[in-house]
């Protein structure tokens, strides 16, 4: 079935792209940047020149935990990104930035993401069970689990142009003073492969969703 080549190929790219952006970030995190500054600094530095005064950043545990809170306005960057001062710690540390920016600005994708996302952690709990529920008792289950599992293959689509305009905003902050032009050719390194683990999550998400249409009308 095509589904089933969909979703090997997908599983196939997103492994490469887990192994991708780990590598990447790994090697340019043994890169420091000739400005000196550490992530948590570079966040600042944009953040206030964008206006954001009010948008804190923060140190969060793990690695690659990186990510921007909307709901509290807060920046949170992994320890690697947060003291860094490697080119990967900037990059990443711009890119988070370019979400705030996105926010302020009510950038449309980044509104749509936002508003789906509480429909997509459901489905995301329950589609399984209902699917699971819905061989046993009723084809109506599977039906409104597939119907969950689309605002999850949505929030991934729309993903993916918000994730892309932070970066393209990530790099042109540091283009301004931040980092040197030799370094910018390794920022779009970092950003590219961090994007494909993106691409990957969407094209699994589909894959499944076509596999789950196909279980509905085996069902049917």
């Amino acid at each position: 079935m095509d589904y089933y080549l969909l979703l090997m190929i997908a599983l196939i790219i997103s492994f490469y792209a887990q192994i991708k952006v780990t590598t990447s970030f790994n090697k340019y995190l043994k890169v420091p940047s000739n400005s000196g500054y550490t992530g948590r600094e570079v966040a600042r530095e944009i953040l206030d020149r964008n206006g954001l005064y009010d948008v804190r950043v923060e140190p969060i545990g793990g690695n690659l935990t990186d990510h921007y809170d909307p709901r509290t306005n807060v920046i949170r960057l992994s320890n690697n990104v947060y003291n860094g001062r490697s080119i990967a710690s900037l990059s990443v540390a711009a890119h988070e930035v370019g979400h705030a920016i996105q926010h302020a600005e009510g950038y449309f994708p980044l509104i749509l993401r936002n508003n789906i996302a509480p429909i997509a952690g459901i489905g995301s709990r329950f589609v399984w069970i209902l699917i699971f529920l819905g061989f046993l008792i009723s084809p109506f289950l599977i039906e409104v689990g597939i119907i969950l599992y689309l605002a999850i293959v949505l929030f991934q689509i729309v993903t993916l142009p918000v994730e892309f305009n932070a970066s393209r905003r990530a790099l042109y902050q540091l283009d301004t003073g931040i980092v040197t032009s030799d370094e910018i050719g390794p920022a779009k390194k970092v950003l590219k492969a961090a994007a494909l683990t993106y691409v990957a999550a969407t094209l699994v998400a589909i894959g499944q969703l076509l596999r789950l249409m196909s279980l509905s009308s085996r069902r049917n």
